[in-house]
C-alpha cells in the first residue's frame, strides 16, 4: 500500500494554512510545523511532500520573511491557491457575546476585526497565531475570553461560533504557494500559467528599468514586483517577480534573455512555472 502524500504548513491544527491544505490538497495529510523554517525543512528533508506557503494577504500585504526564505529553500513552486480568510468569534460552549471581556488572536487578525472589537469594547490580547489562541481559550475555561479564528479551529478545539464573518473587509484573502522538492511544470500552451523568479540587477543607472523592458516589448504582464534588502546591505536589493506566461514560451524566453543581460551571472533564478489559479482568472471564488 502506497504512503499517503503529506503537506506541511506553519501553525497549529485549525489555522488558516491548515484550512488551505484541506481545500487545495484534500488527498494530502496536513502536517503542522512550528515555524516557516520548520515547514520548508520538512519538505527539504523528505518528512513532507509539499509545503503550503502563505505569501500575501489582500488586507495585510506581504507575509514577513517569506521572500527571504523561498529562494534559499531550494524548493520549487508547483501551484498557487487563494484562501478566503473568514474570521469567527469563538468562545466556550454556552458562552454569549455579552459574557465577553477579552479577545485573543494574531495582531493582524485583531486589526482586521477592529469594528466588532470596538463595538463590543473587548480587551485585545496578541497571540502568535489564531489557532493557538483558540486552543488557549478552550484550555482556560473562562467564558469572558474569546478568540478570533477559523470555523475549522472551532471544530478542532470544541468552541462555539459566537459570531461569524466578523472581518471588516469582505475581500480578505490569502495567497498561498504550493512548494515541492522537484519542479513539476505544466506543458506550454496548456492554459494560463504564472512564472515566478528572483533576480538582482547590475549596479548601473536605469538597470532595473532596462532589465524589465523585455517583458513589456514581449507583451508579458507582471502581476507582482517587489524588492527587498539582502545580506544586510542597503546598496543591494533582490527583486521578486510573478509574470503571466510559461517559461518555455518564446516571448518569455526573449524577456529572460534581456533580463539576464542586465544582471550578474547566475543572478536570475526561476522558482517555478505553474497553472494560474481559477480565482486569479476571475472564474472562481476563494474557499472559506
Amino acid at each position: 500500500m502506497s504512503r499517503k502524500q503529506t503537506v506541511a504548513y506553519q501553525g497549529m491544527a485549525g489555522a488558516y494554512s491548515h484550512l488551505a491544505c484541506s481545500n487545495a490538497l484534500p488527498d494530502h495529510e496536513p502536517v503542522p510545523c512550528y515555524s516557516f523554517e520548520d515547514m520548508l525543512a520538512a519538505v527539504q528533508e523528505g518528512e513532507a511532500d509539499k509545503a503550503m506557503v502563505p505569501v500575501e494577504n489582500s488586507v495585510a500585504g506581504r507575509v514577513a520573511d517569506i521572500h527571504h526564505l523561498l529562494p534559499e529553500s531550494g524548493l520549487y513552486i508547483v501551484g498557487e491557491y487563494f484562501q478566503r480568510v473568514n474570521h469567527m468569534l469563538l468562545g466556550l460552549p454556552g458562552a454569549t457575546v455579552e459574557d465577553l471581556r477579552e479577545v485573543r488572536a494574531h495582531p493582524q487578525s485583531l486589526a482586521q476585526c477592529r469594528k466588532l472589537i470596538g463595538r463590543l469594547k473587548l480587551k485585545r490580547v496578541n497571540h502568535a497565531d489564531n489557532a493557538g489562541a483558540a486552543h488557549e481559550v478552550a484550555a482556560l475555561g473562562d467564558r469572558s475570553v474569546a478568540a478570533i479564528a477559523s470555523a475549522m479551529a472551532a471544530k478542532v478545539y470544541g468552541l462555539d461560533i459566537l459570531q461569524d464573518s466578523i472581518e471588516d473587509a469582505a475581500h480578505n484573502t490569502t495567497r498561498f504557494l504550493v512548494m515541492a522538492r522537484q519542479g513539476v511544470m505544466p506543458p506550454a500552451a496548456n492554459g494560463p500559467c504564472i512564472t515566478t523568479m528572483v533576480f538582482q540587477v547590475r549596479s548601473v543607472p536605469a538597470a532595473l528599468y532596462k532589465a524589465l523592458g523585455g517583458f513589456a516589448t514581449n507583451g508579458i504582464n507582471l502581476t507582482k514586483l517587489e524588492s527587498y534588502i539582502i545580506d544586510g546591505s542597503f546598496s543591494a536589493a533582490q527583486f521578486y517577480i510573478d509574470a503571466e506566461g510559461h517559461v518555455d514560451e518564446t516571448g518569455m524566453q526573449h524577456a529572460l534573455d534581456e533580463l539576464r543581460f542586465f544582471c550578474p551571472d547566475g543572478a536570475v533564478r526561476i522558482l517555478g512555472t505553474y497553472p494560474a489559479s481559477p480565482f486569479r482568472l476571475g472564474v472562481a471564488e476563494p474557499n472559506g
